[in-house]
């Protein structure tokens, strides 16, 4: 009897560790909310925090984020110096309905803008949701990627890969980079990111030289003058990107707030542009009638 019955006991219990932590990550909706904490905020820093997110720690679910995690993922971009010693960065992530892509607001982050955020949590594969980081004083900001992907697995029990997530906090830093540069801005910086990975998506380089040719076309699109060196680290940087098989389009529609307000901007810049050629044939008209009067008197 036992020997007959053993197997059916192995393939329950089998079966039950395949499927049953899914039963628990299948309850997350929209709405949902996890918030991270730097661990080394005072415990008065942790209260303010808390209410500025308005949210209660005795019924939010809320996770720390380590200095020691900040290093693992920042320590190959920037210097030990600037990832810091401790852990400050905090930040609130609350899920969209589906297709809704993310959104991002920042506060107190001076070096990383709301849409580097968006583009860096895309690449990862962060989907459908609405992210705010924060601290209690000015910080890069640098740090708070590694909470903000460590509470989406939280919420949704999707464990993002290590490869995806340090070429996530590579693009971050380097998009940051462009964006302190004199001449750039943080601004034409993520514009900058989110059009080569809207040319990626409708064109897939084959080669290096159609990878570069994509980083300067866009550079070309919104304004940006890059260095040699610049442009480099980009190709690079899409070049890792290519070897994780992401879904280009699916990250696409994560930051379609991105692309409205690049297409917003282009269609103000050529509104203004028509404005401008209006203006000058109507000065020219009047200014070849008054030269018309003007010799019938002489």
């Amino acid at each position: 009897m036992i020997k007959k019955t053993l197997p059916l006991i192995i393939a329950f219990v089998l079966m039950m560790t395949c499927f049953g932590p899914a039963k628990v990550f299948a309850d997350a909706v929209p709405g949902d909310v996890v918030v991270t904490l730097g661990a080394d905020l005072t415990p008065s820093q942790r209260a303010s925090i808390l209410n500025e997110m308005a949210v209660d720690q005795n019924s939010a679910q809320i996770i720390e984020v380590t200095n020691s995690e900040e290093h693992k993922y920042l320590d190959n971009y920037l210097s030990r110096s600037q990832i810091g010693t401790r852990a400050i960065s905090s930040s609130k992530i609350t899920l969209r309905n589906k297709g809704e892509g993310l959104t991002a607001e920042t506060h107190n982050i001076t070096y990383v803008s709301r849409d580097m955020y968006i583009n860096a949590l895309a690449t990862a594969g962060v989907k459908d949701a609405d992210v705010y980081v924060t601290a209690p004083f000015p910080v890069s900001g640098t740090a708070a990627l590694t909470g903000l992907i460590k509470a989406y697995e939280k919420t949704t029990g999707n464990v993002i890969p290590e490869a995806k997530k340090q070429v996530a906090n590579e693009e971050m830093v380097r998009t940051a980079e462009l964006g302190n540069k004199q001449g750039v801005g943080k601004e034409k910086a993520a514009q900058l990111v989110t059009v080569i990975k809207d040319k990626i998506a409708k064109e897939p380089p084959k080669t290096d030289a159609d990878m570069e040719k994509i980083v300067r076309d866009a550079a070309q699109q919104v304004n940006v003058n890059l260095s040699d060196a610049d442009v480099q680290k980009l190709v690079d940087l899409f070049d890792k990107m290519k070897s994780l098989n992401i879904n280009w389009n699916q990250m696409g529609d994560q930051m379609q707030q991105l692309k409205d307000k690049i297409h917003n901007l282009a269609n103000s810049d050529q509104a203004k542009g028509f404005l401008a050629e209006v203006f000058q044939a109507i000065g020219n008209f009047i200014s070849a009638i008054f030269n018309a009067l003007s010799s019938l008197f002489k």
